[in-house]
């Protein structure tokens, strides 16, 4: 009974001593303001610019026997599609890397892109996913570009795995899903929304490209929107023309 009186005084020491020790903890953290959210990857890849001087278009089994499953898109629109957007890049100096897998049971390349791609060698490969050959990967890695434009038949599969296993490597994949093709409208909304979730941005065909060209007064203006094919290309040309008189 007589230490009783000593041992509350330290107890009460010992709860004021905490209470002030943690009253200064929690003023810090208030000076220094909520912590910021750390972004993602793929937020940061949707803020980054994508230019004809950090991109590479990659272009991957688009192929005879492959096309004759295509059900997504019209085949003839998907050429238009697909040739228009290298057509484009080749204009704009863009890089273009070319894959297909196993010829002699998919077919070749379809002639219209061979037409459009004088002198570029296609990469043969056996993989299913392209970034697993490591020719594929070291073609891209070779052009010091980090910005893939991505397109491939089919949508879900030679699109979207090599676009997730960029994305997961550390670059940014633009998926072109309008100048790609697959087997089902189910099986393409499955395979955009699994590339959406890791991070790929989908973008159209024209407007890719419209966006590497930056600008209308270009002196590529003319061949971009030629090669594109879209209705008024003609109305952008003549203004092409008219600001690189100015």
């Amino acid at each position: 009974m007589i230490r009783t009186p000593v041992r509350r005084q330290q107890i009460a020491s010992a709860v004021i001593a905490f209470a002030a020790a943690f009253g200064g903890v929690m003023q810090a953290a208030h000076a220094a303001g909520p912590a910021a959210p750390k972004a993602s990857p793929s937020a940061v890849a949707a803020h980054e610019r994508i230019t004809r001087d950090n991109a590479v278009l990659v272009i991957v089994d688009h192929q005879v026997g492959l096309y004759t499953g295509v059900r997504d898109i019209d085949t003839l629109q998907l050429k238009h599609n697909i040739v228009g957007l290298t057509k484009a890049a080749v204009a704009l100096k863009v890089p273009v890397i070319v894959t297909t897998t196993t010829e002699n049971m998919w077919g070749p390349m379809i002639p219209e892109l061979t037409d459009a791609l004088p002198g570029v060698k296609r990469i043969e490969r056996t993989t299913v996913n392209a970034w697993d050959d490591p020719r594929v990967v070291a073609a891209i890695q070779a052009t010091g570009r980090k910005h893939l434009i991505i397109t491939g038949v089919s949508t879900d599969v030679c699109l979207a795995f090599p676009a997730m296993s960029a994305v997961a490597e550390g670059y940014h994949a633009y998926a072109v899903i309008d100048a790609s093709g697959g087997f089902s409208k189910t099986q393409v909304d499955m395979g955009v929304q699994r590339m959406v979730q890791a991070g790929v941005a989908p973008v159209g065909y024209s407007n890719i490209a419209v966006e590497l060209l930056g600008d209308n007064a270009s002196p590529d203006a003319g061949a971009v929107y030629a090669a594109l094919g879209i209705p008024f290309a003609g109305l952008v040309f003549d203004l092409n023309q008219y600001f690189s008189k100015k």
